[in-house]
């Protein structure tokens, strides 16, 4: 007997297929049941009157981004407390293991539990990464599926709760995301209006979970949007403090307690050390990250990927149980100077009362932990590489605090190379240096810092940019889907090629004499005409700079359009993003190009008409960012 659900078709009854076949119906018949749907519609249309009738659309984002920030820091709290409750049953039972050995599957379970959800629950409709988030707001209007708010809770959990090697930081943005995007969509809001509201969904997430506001607003303005403009700064920090309060209602405790007296002037060599060690292993992540994420054992079925890669990341964990889950609360350990506790649970611990050795591990530590966080994304479970950075960082700067301490020359305050560190690698990684600097100053509570974070910050993002121009998130959309984080490339980009070709042309025959293109040209107002074959196709153009030489120095009956015409500068194509096709203007200074369609000629299209399109939507950007201007 076969049972089709959906796109999955189940050979036999058994009980897991019971349990699908439960799980299918409750969806179909109860979070899909039409009523519902009418309910929000009537409920979205009644308000959007309400609003349009008083008058009030300048005010409604910032009444939007408060429901966006509660709803977004509530996502991100209830994510937090999930993880955390896991990652303590999988601590309490590798516990009871001999050395650990539950550290060798439990996270192969947990990115297998994530396959099988992404897989038959969620049918792969989950939008993984901030990538995603970049490619829906340039090319897909803003618009995030709600379905990823719930995908990202479990998969994310199953995850990281059972001790994979990534972070919840990006998990929650794409929550925090879909929450805005959805809110935008439901009141039938513009697609910029949608954009910042993904944009304070985003920060109240980060903002609520390290209990950071202003780091939650930079995260967004750096990494989503791009740019500074105090119409967006406002509605994003009302969400931000708004994702704040309801942390604070729910999860009062600040994620790292840093106790320092201040930095003095003799460590300022070793804070630039630290600045230049934190550039490079940027690189060093952005390159690893890139490779393992875009997945692994390829040749295998999703299944066998999971648990060949959960089974590897086990092994490594077990060699280094700091890597286990995010990590945190080994960097609080560090941060208290208990050093001792990365040697309680590893297999080497004899070893590693020699400080050598000790330092050898720490430096082990740096370079594996963003492989364990690349073999956990790329095998198939969820999570980002925004933790395992700030990981790497703090134990880069123990490492360095830790070598420097060990000559006996001199003695740095271990807790503050660590703070710094991780501003340092977060700089490099996601070329966001503000964003690193207050972070990492509001969650350790370490704005006495503010010197170094910037010295280290400056340094690395400087260092990371002379070999990546981009951020990782940014790279691959830029060289695979040439989409640019430039605003001027994403205005031009929404520009639609169709809307200003100019297909009323005039097009003629080469063989045809000039005399009779000389009278069909007494009644056009064309600067340029197309010459084309039998089939269609496009032989080449004439240009009126050309006919009026030709004119003034032939005979018009001793030659044809064959002779005065000239092949064009370069061909557009149809499909090409319109960004492009301005650079192309600008490179070989021309004013009119043809355009081919799967090989056929169509039209031509004007610079001019570009330009004018372009400061049309100038206009209009500057009439929908201006919200206190609106009616």
């Amino acid at each position: 007997m076969q049972i089709r659900l959906g796109d999955h078709i189940f050979a036999e009854k058994s009980w897991a297929n019971i349990l699908l076949i439960s799980f299918y119906q409750i969806k179909n018949n109860v979070l899909k049941y039409p009523g519902y749907i009418k309910f929000a519609k009537r409920a979205a249309n009644k308000i959007n009157k309400w609003r349009l009738k008083r008058n009030i659309q300048r005010n409604f984002l910032i009444y939007c981004s408060v429901v966006v920030g509660f709803l977004g820091g509530l996502a991100a709290i209830v994510l937090k407390y999930v993880v955390h409750v896991m990652e303590v049953l999988s601590e309490d039972i590798a516990a009871h293991l001999y050395y650990h050995l539950a550290f060798a599957f439990l996270p192969a379970l947990g990115i297998l539990l994530t396959v099988f959800y992404q897989h038959v629950i969620n049918r792969d409709h989950i939008e993984k990464g901030i990538g995603r988030i970049l490619i829906n707001i340039k090319r897909n209007r803003s618009n995030i599926k709600i379905n990823n708010v719930y995908a990202h809770l479990a998969t994310s959990s199953l995850t990281v709760g059972f001790g994979g090697s990534s972070g919840l930081e990006a998990p929650i943005v794409c929550m925090g995301a879909a929450l805005g995007s959805n809110t935008g969509k439901f009141f039938n809001l513009s697609p910029y209006e949608k954009t910042v509201l993904i944009a304070a969904g985003a920060s109240a997430g980060i903002a609520a979970v390290f209990n950071s506001p202003i780091a939650g607003v930079l995260f967004s303005l750096e990494i989503l949007i791009g740019e500074i403009t105090i119409p967006t700064f406002i509605p994003l920090l009302i969400a931000s403090a708004t994702g704040v309060v309801v942390s604070k209602l729910l999860y009062s405790g600040q994620l790292f307690h840093l106790v320092t007296d201040g930095w003095s002037l003799n460590a300022l060599p070793f804070y630039v050390v630290l600045g230049l060690f934190s550039g490079w292993i940027s690189v060093y992540i952005s390159k690893v990250a890139g490779k393992l994420e875009h997945g692994l054992f390829k040749k295998y079925n999703r299944y066998q990927r999971a648990l060949a890669g959960g089974l590897i990341l086990g092994l490594i964990i077990m060699i280094f149980p700091a890597l286990f889950g995010e990590g945190y609360s080994h960097l609080q350990d560090i941060f208290n100077g208990n050093i001792t506790t990365l040697k309680n649970e590893t297999l080497f611990s004899s070893w590693l009362a020699q400080p050598l050795v000790m330092l050898l591990f720490i430096a082990c530590i740096v370079l594996m932990k963003i492989i364990a966080a690349g073999i956990t994304i790329g095998s198939g479970g969820n999570g980002g590489t925004f933790a395992p950075t700030m990981f790497t960082g703090a134990f880069l700067g123990l490492f360095v605090a830790f070598a420097a301490n060990q000559t006996g020359l001199v003695h740095l305050n271990v807790s503050n190379f660590i703070a710094v560190g991780m501003a340092g690698a977060l700089s490099g990684v996601m070329h966001a240096p503000l964003t690193a600097i207050f972070l990492i100053a509001e969650i350790t509570g370490g704005y006495i810092l503010f010197i170094p974070l910037m010295i280290v910050s400056a340094i690395s993002y400087v260092i990371s940019r002379m070999y990546h121009p981009y951020n990782m998130y940014w790279e691959e959309l830029v060289h695979e889907q040439n989409i640019r984080p430039e605003q001027d490339f994403n205005m031009l980009d929404s520009i639609s090629l169709n809307s200003i070709i100019n297909k009323t042309f005039t097009a003629v025959n080469k063989a045809m004499p000039v005399a009779e293109f000389y009278q069909l040209l007494s009644k056009s107002t064309a600067n340029i005409f197309a010459v084309l074959d039998e089939e269609g196709e496009l032989d080449g153009v004439i240009l009126m700079d050309q006919v009026r030489k030709q004119m003034f120095n032939q005979k018009p009956t001793a030659i044809t359009v064959e002779d005065i015409m000239t092949p064009p500068p370069t061909i557009i194509d149809y499909y090409q993003p319109v960004s492009t096709v301005m650079e192309v203007f600008d490179a070989i200074d021309a004013w009119q190009l043809p355009v081919i369609r799967d090989g056929e000629f169509i039209g031509f299209i004007s610079k001019s008409a570009l330009l004018a399109q372009y400061r049309e939507l100038i206009i209009k950007q500057h009439k929908e960012t201006d919200l206190f201007a609106r009616i």
